[in-house]
């Protein structure tokens, strides 16, 4: 089987069999030039057509052996475009185009969560580009949930130069801004570590974040961790020592996702410091884990 993921800037492409493999990602930018009353520009409208004519011949994708769990800038469609982009992908490509409420994607991202953390208690934090959600496991249950009204975006535009080629923004002013979202959430500080989710194992593993081995639990999903001290120091080093085209050049195939990685590394080092977090875990889990896991309990 085939699960693709489509949000507002990627598409991810997966196969499933024993387990779940990523393909390939490739970046379409669907919020350039969007707008409420035209939507999705019709550049980004062929390249999504484009695209998936390139992916169907390659894997010989289908209704039958594909799934495609739409989200993100979609759902602000007027609905007029949403169904012409359901009838083209049934008409051109014979597959369903499905776009998911908030509700579904929540209940999938949980889902995907929902691991084996050797009854440790687990705060998994996922980062959006406008909202932060944390989730608290313990013994496989959902203890505790979050949900701060901040992002990727909202750090990107109150810091305009923090993707100059170093940054021109010091961590610490962008720490104090972030840590103010926080002083009306109340953390605990008993957790044995926190999960950090958003393709963040990928992009430690490219910048080379001070990994090693898990410890703390054995999931099958999450090989790595890193102490509190290396996280601050990897921030510095893309922050201060790392440039952009530094960055850029460590994923050619989707190079603007990494201008978000400056900015996205600063609100969960506010949550780690307020929650008193020692062990950090970066993750790649998505909402297509969470999918999997939930035919698997069927």
């Amino acid at each position: 089987m085939f699960y693709i993921d489509i949000d507002s800037s990627t598409i991810k492409v997966y196969s499933y069999k024993e387990k779940l493999e990523l393909l390939e990602d490739n970046p379409i930018y669907f919020k350039n030039g969007f707008t409420k009353d035209r939507g999705i520009t019709s550049d980004n409208l062929s390249e999504l057509y484009s695209y998936f004519k390139l992916i169907k011949t390659e894997y010989g994708l289908d209704f039958v052996n594909t799934k495609i769990y739409v989200r993100g800038i979609f759902r602000s469609l007027l609905k007029e475009q949403q169904n012409e982009i359901i009838a083209a992908f049934n008409e051109k490509f014979n597959l369903c185009f499905n776009i998911i409420s908030q509700g579904l994607e929540t209940y999938y991202l949980e889902k995907a969560m929902n691991n084996d953390y050797n009854n440790k208690k687990v705060m998994i934090i996922n980062e959006g580009e406008k909202t932060t959600e944390i989730v608290v496991f313990k013994n496989k249950e959902i203890i505790d949930q979050k949900k701060i009204n901040a992002g990727v975006i909202e750090i990107l535009n109150r810091f305009e130069k923090i993707n100059e080629e170093y940054a021109l923004v010091k961590i610490e002013e962008v720490y104090n801004y972030a840590l103010d979202f926080l002083k009306d959430v109340e953390l605990d500080n008993d957790y044995d570590c926190a999960i950090l989710t958003g393709g963040e194992e990928r992009f430690a593993k490219l910048v080379k974040f001070n990994l090693v081995q898990n410890t703390l639990f054995t999931d099958g999903i999450h090989e790595y961790m890193l102490n509190y001290q290396d996280y601050v120091d990897g921030c510095n080093k893309i922050f201060y020592q790392m440039t952009m085209n530094d960055l850029y050049s460590l994923m050619p195939q989707n190079p603007k996702w990494m201008e978000g990685a400056r900015a996205g590394a600063i609100l969960p080092l506010a949550i780690f410091t307020k929650a008193k977090i020692n062990m950090i875990v970066p993750s790649d889990l998505n909402l297509i884990h969470g999918v999997i896991n939930d035919l698997n309990e069927e």
